[in-house]
C-alpha cells in the first residue's frame, strides 16, 4: 500500500511528528502536575511499579539511575498513548478532525487503563484503589487536559497542516 491511498492527514509522515511532539507534550504536563502533588520523589513512585519496594529512597533505595528509569517510563507510557491514539485515527478519522471529542475519549482511556490495568498488574508496594469521587473527578479531569488534549491537538494540527499543503 502507498502513501497515496491513505487521506492525507493519516499519512505516516503526519502521524509521526504527531504521535511525538503530543506524546512529550502531554508526558511533560502530566509530569509537571505529578511533580506538583507527589513532589520531586514522583519518578520513584512510577520506578516502583516495576522494581517494587526497591524503588523506595526511604527503604535504602532509590537514587539517580532508578529517578531516571520512573521518568523514562513516565515518557514512555505517554509516548504509547499518543501512539495508540495517532494509530487509532487512521481508521477512526473523527479523531483527527474533532480534536477536544478526541481528547475526552484519550484522557479518559488513559486514565482508566492506567488505574484498571497498569497499576494492579504493576509491583507498586502499596495498595491501589478504592478511590473517593474527589480522587475520581481530579485524575479524570488532570487526564483529558494534561494528556488527552495535548495529544488529540498535536494530531489535529498536523493533520491540518498537511492538508493545507496538499490542498
Amino acid at each position: 500500500m502507498t502513501s497515496e491511498t491513505y487521506p492525507p492527514s493519516s499519512r505516516p509522515s503526519v502521524l509521526l511528528p504527531a504521535l511525538l511532539a503530543g506524546g512529550l507534550l502531554a508526558g511533560t504536563l502530566d509530569a509537571l502536575s505529578a511533580f506538583h502533588a507527589f513532589g520531586r520523589n514522583m519518578p520513584y513512585g512510577i520506578a516502583s511499579g516495576l522494581l517494587g519496594s526497591k524503588a523506595n529512597p526511604a527503604a535504602g533505595g532509590g537514587g539517580a539511575a532508578i529517578w531516571t528509569l520512573g521518568l523514562a517510563l513516565h515518557y514512555f507510557i505517554a509516548l504509547s498513548a499518543a501512539a495508540i491514539y495517532c494509530g487509532a485515527s487512521r481508521w477512526l478519522g473523527f479523531l483527527r478532525k474533532h480534536f477536544f471529542f478526541g481528547g475526552v475519549i484519550c484522557g479518559a482511556a488513559v486514565f482508566l487503563g492506567m488505574n484498571l490495568v497498569v497499576l494492579p498488574c504493576s509491583a507498586v508496594p502499596f495498595p491501589v484503589g478504592p478511590f473517593s469521587v474527589q480522587a475520581l473527578r481530579g485524575g479524570l479531569f488532570s487526564h483529558i487536559y494534561l494528556v488527552g488534549l495535548p495529544i488529540s491537538a498535536c494530531l489535529w494540527f498536523f493533520a491540518r497542516r498537511a492538508a493545507a499543503k496538499a490542498g
